[in-house]
């Protein structure tokens, strides 16, 4: 009945990934979102939460909230801006630290169980559609 559903099938495949996840990134008691937030503050010391928002493709408030509650708990630490006033430079504490090589292990294990699901090929080539349509739409 939902062959042609873009929307019904990309929801399924959603769920099942968000299972999996979310799994995964529980040994660290946080959501897959704040742990790829984690991630690329790490890579990327000093992005401003505008620049966060752009990079994961979230509304500057989403941000702004998960920013907030990753200071609380001690992952992030926001510094004021050297361009803008207004802005604040977010950068990872010590915590977050102390918790990128494991981050890094467990993407690179989501990824090879990815790939050795349903090939690495065929992983790579959904990846750069999804993306590809992503823009498009």
């Amino acid at each position: 009945m939902f062959e042609r559903c873009i929307y019904f099938n990309s929801h399924v495949l959603v769920r099942k990934l968000n299972a999996r996840w979310d799994k995964a990134f529980m040994v660290h008691e946080l959501p897959p979102s704040h742990g790829y937030l984690i991630r690329l503050v790490l890579d990327q010391p000093g992005l401003t939460q505008q620049e966060i928002a752009n990079e994961l493709v979230l509304d500057k408030s989403t941000v702004a909230r998960f920013v907030g509650k990753l200071e609380s708990d001690g992952w992030l630490v926001r510094h004021p801006s050297e361009t803008d006033l207004r802005g604040k430079m977010v950068t990872p504490s010590q915590k977050a630290l102390d918790l990128e090589r494991e981050l890094t292990v467990l993407g690179n294990e989501l990824y090879s169980t990815m790939c050795d699901t349903i090939g690495e090929n065929r992983l790579k080539l959904f990846v750069s559609t999804l993306r590809e349509i992503s823009t498009e739409l």
